[in-house]
């Protein structure tokens, strides 16, 4: 197979580019350079924003072409339109996002969605963004182009830093607020695993879109704390925090507390999604302890600094709002 890769240098893009390269397959990147491409790769320079950006992209002809984007539709509009008489076949990385919010517990690919346009340009919303990145591959390939709408995203390489907050936090030690309840479900996808199934259901000619995450209840909140204690070889306590008291101490879920939504609307719609067609389509994901494992270790083969993106807001929390929790926590701490 001869793969186009629209990026693949970061986190996503980067396990397409690493499975691919490893199933013997010719791989080429377009990318601005700002980062090292994987050995092996074949890589061609272009900024996608720029004038005349996908010049390096006016010949050549590929089975298959992934793409990533996240920004202005305008651009996967660009790239679909130039490549769809000589690519077989274009995936594109889109999101659960762009249902309509709420999406209820249980939504399959046939509920709602964000209004959207492949000609959005500049700044628009995640989800409307997104949802014109579908429109887009979707006008230029129609029924060979496959929307992969994945949630929340794990595993090496990770460039948001959820997972790598949890886990320097907790090799830190003492005692660390873990919100609960302990078996809170919990429904996301190694972005190994996303890439491995992208690359079949690709080569196999699916199309349309998929929910691309773990089956609810894959992990728990519980069981992904633990697992982080483990690796980490750290003597840290989990001290739980009621969801009413994390509340009560003004902390916000997702991006104050990485990963954790609280039980009701909005944990229904992140982590019980129906995602029985792509499971049905081969997708396998594998247990929460390797996803943990492993992304301590690639942590660990970069001194512990990965580098993250500076376009969303920081992650973690304050010492005040770190005590403040604490003091609300049940007494007795667990190990993990």
């Amino acid at each position: 197979m001869r793969l186009l890769m629209l990026g693949g240098t970061g986190f996503v893009g980067r396990c397409v580019v690493e499975d691919a390269l490893a199933r013997g397959w010719t791989v080429t990147l377009l990318h601005r350079g700002h980062r090292p491409a994987p050995a092996g790769a074949q890589v061609v320079a272009g900024d996608r924003t720029a004038v005349a950006g996908l010049a390096a992209l006016g010949t050549g002809d590929w089975d298959l072409a992934v793409d990533t984007w996240a920004g202005a539709p305008s651009v996967v509009r660009d790239a679909a339109r130039l490549l769809r008489d000589r690519v077989g076949h274009y995936t594109y990385v889109s999101s659960r996002s762009v249902y309509a919010y709420p999406p209820p517990a249980g939504l399959d690919e046939t509920g709602p969605v964000v209004d959207g346009s492949a000609d959005d340009g500049g700044d628009v919303p995640y989800a409307r963004a997104k949802r014109g990145g579908e429109l887009a591959a979707v006008a230029a390939f129609g029924d060979r182009a496959l929307l992969a709408r994945a949630g929340l995203i794990l595993g090496p390489y990770e460039d948001v830093g959820r997972l790598p907050w949890w886990l320097h936090r907790v090799a830190r030690g003492g005692d660390v607020p873990a919100p609960g309840p302990p078996d809170l479900p919990l429904q996301y996808v190694d972005a190994r695993d996303l890439a491995a199934w992208l690359l079949d259901a690709a080569a196999a000619g699916l199309s349309g879109p998929y929910n691309v995450v773990s089956r609810p209840g894959h992990t728990t909140i519980g069981e992904l704390l633990a697992a982080c204690v483990r690796v980490t070889g750290s003597a840290a306590r989990l001290r739980w925090v009621d969801p009413a008291a994390v509340a009560a101490a003004g902390v916000a879920p997702w991006t104050e507390l990485p990963v954790w939504l609280p039980p009701g609307e909005l944990h229904d719609a992140l982590h019980r999604g129906d995602v029985s067609r792509a499971l049905s389509a081969g997708l396998r994901c594998r247990p929460v302890a390797e996803t943990v494992a492993d992304t301590w270790a690639w942590l660990a083969s970069v001194d512990h600094r990965p580098a993250l993106r500076t376009d969303l807001p920081p992650l973690g929390l304050g010492a005040d709002q770190e005590a403040a929790l604490l003091a609300a926590a049940e007494p007795n701490p667990s190990a993990g």
